[in-house]
This record gives C-alpha cells, sequence and structure tokens, in this order.
C-alpha cells in the first residue's frame, strides 16, 4: 500500500465495521465530512469502490471485504511496531553486547546479568569472553556496549564503576608444604616459582601482583605467563609454581589447587563496569544502575 496514508486505513477499518457513518465518525472523534471525503479519497486512490452505500445503508463490496483482511494486518503490524519502538526507547527490549573476562564469571558479573534479565525481560543480552585491553578497543569502537573488564582506569572517552571487592590470595598445589597454612607471609614465597598473569593481556593484573610481590620483597621467578586467571590456578593446580590470584577464583573448584589468604595483607583486585561516555541508551542505564553500589554516575 505504497503512499497510502495511514489515518484513511483506520477510516476505512472503523467504518467496515460499524457500516453507518455516523457511529464510525463518534468512534474515530471526528464529524462525517471528513469521514466521508477520506473514504472517497481511498478509493480513489485505489480505483475501486469499497462500499455501496446510499442514504440509509452501508456496506462492503467484494474489493472492501478482500481490502479490509489487509488492512487488518497493517494496522496490526503498525500498532506492534509502535509498541517495539516505546519497549526499546524504555530499555525493555533491544540487544545489550556485554564484554567480559573469564574470572568475571566467578565474580559479581552472573549477579548482575541475571538482575538485569529479571528487570528487563526483553532485552537481548550477549556475552563475549574479551581480554581487558580487547574490551577496551570494542567500547572504544563501540562494538560492545558495556565490558566487565579487570583493570582500575579507563581511557578518557568511558566511564565506568567498581565492581564489588575482591581480594589477593596465594593459589598453591595441594601437595604444597603451606597448602594447610592459615595464614601465608609472602616472604616464605621468595625462592617459589611464580605462575603470572601475562602482562600484554592485563596490564593492571600483572602489575597488580608484581607490586604486592615487591612489597614483600619478592622479585619472582617466572616461567609460565598465563592469559587467564582460570588457567593461572589450572598451571599451579599442576604443580607448576605458586600464583597470587584472586580470592573469587575458589568458586571455579579446580582439583588440586588450594587458596591461602595472605597474613597481614589483604590487597584489592581490580574490577570495573565501564561504557563508552557518549554511547547510554536506557537499557544500559538500567544495567549500570544494577552493576552500581550507589547508581549510575552519569
Amino acid at each position: 500500500m505504497p503512499g497510502m496514508k495511514l489515518h484513511l486505513l483506520r477510516y476505512f477499518s472503523v467504518l467496515a465495521e460499524e457500516l453507518h457513518f455516523g457511529r464510525a465518525a463518534e468512534r474515530l472523534s471526528i464529524t462525517q465530512p471528513p469521514l466521508s471525503s477520506g473514504i472517497k479519497a481511498l478509493e480513489d486512490e485505489l480505483g475501486v469502490r469499497l462500499f455501496e452505500r446510499n442514504s440509509k445503508h452501508v456496506e462492503l463490496t467484494p474489493a472492501g471485504r478482500a481490502y479490509l483482511a489487509e488492512v487488518r494486518l497493517v494496522l496490526d503490524r503498525v500498532a506492534q511496531a509502535g509498541e517495539t519502538a516505546r519497549a526499546v526507547a524504555g530499555g525493555q527490549r533491544g540487544r545489550l553486547d556485554v564484554g567480559f573476562t573469564g574470572s568475571m564469571v566467578y565474580r559479581d558479573m552472573p549477579r548482575i546479568v541475571r538482575a538485569f534479565h529479571a528487570q528487563a525481560p526483553g532485552m537481548e543480552v550477549n556475552l563475549r569472553e574479551m581480554s581487558s585491553s580487547e574490551q577496551i578497543e570494542a567500547l572504544l569502537h563501540r562494538q560492545i556496549h558495556v565490558g566487565f573488564i579487570n583493570t582500575s582506569a579507563v581511557p578518557a572517552r568511558l566511564r565506568s564503576v567498581p565492581l564489588a571487592d575482591d581480594h589477593f590470595m596465594c593459589c598453591l598445589p595441594d601437595a604444597h608444604p603451606l597448602a594447610q597454612a592459615a595464614r601465608i607471609d609472602l616472604r616464605t614465597l621468595a625462592d617459589e616459582t611464580f605462575v603470572m598473569f601475562s602482562r600484554e593481556v592485563a596490564p593492571a593484573n600483572h602489575d597488580n601482583v608484581i607490586a604486592l610481590l615487591h612489597r614483600a620483597g619478592i622479585h619472582p621467578q617466572t616461567r609460565h605467563a598465563a592469559r587467564q586467571w582460570l588457567t593461572v590456578v589450572a598451571l599451579v593446580a599442576s604443580g607448576m609454581g605458586v600464583g597470587l590470584v584472586p580470592a573469587s577464583m575458589a568458586r571455579a573448584g579446580i582439583t588440586g589447587a588450594r587458596f591461602v589468604p595472605l597474613q597481614g595483607l589483604e590487597h584489592p583486585t581490580v574490577g570495573v563496569l565501564a561504557w563508552h561516555a557518549e554511547l547510554v541508551s536506557p537499557a544500559m542505564e538500567t544495567f549500570i544502575a544494577i552493576a552500581s553500589p550507589g547508581g549510575p554516575p552519569l
């Protein structure tokens, strides 16, 4: 129905239901003359008669009955499109692309995503596992909407809120002499081989561990570099060394690894939810609000 004015289709649909100009005009909240001229304009545009009518009787023609079935479909689709547009504008429909590092599965990310689903069940959430540096690039190029990143600082064009606190623990193989200790003084690990997080993947993770070790006077022997915290834990469990990892990694349940608190030290691990400062939708506002301890700083 190219070029057809939508209000004429509504005029036609209501008149086809009422088969009475007076009642149809009343339903449409207009007077009879614009209804009559509208129906005539519609018939002229189509080149067919839609109604047989006289002063006492209005009846659909065969062409009118066929046209009515199609018009109802069009009006239903228009109404549905309006509902969809309003839902998207209100953050209740659409898609949210969410980046995350592997370790975030064991932090607050699942709870935040579940809470968002509960508030906006019509939104499609696509989770994409990416390194912290890959997420920052994707956010800067607007390829994802939000990202769970292992860092404490983001580029100027991005905004962020801190995630719930996590802290470092010592990860040891089950067979290590200190595996059953209640707490460990880092200085006792000075001669150990450390499994480290690869600096090129997430500099903040690597530098955080190095700073922690240097404060204890340790310049670690490093033979193994991993791209994920989960890999660090798996290598430690396989007897490849010891590591300092976020306490949340204990939830991964990897057999052969023990997690022991650090004596006199509770060093927080970094983690933020980040997004582009110029890319904020109602759905993102809801997601950020859920992730923010004190509400979104928008």
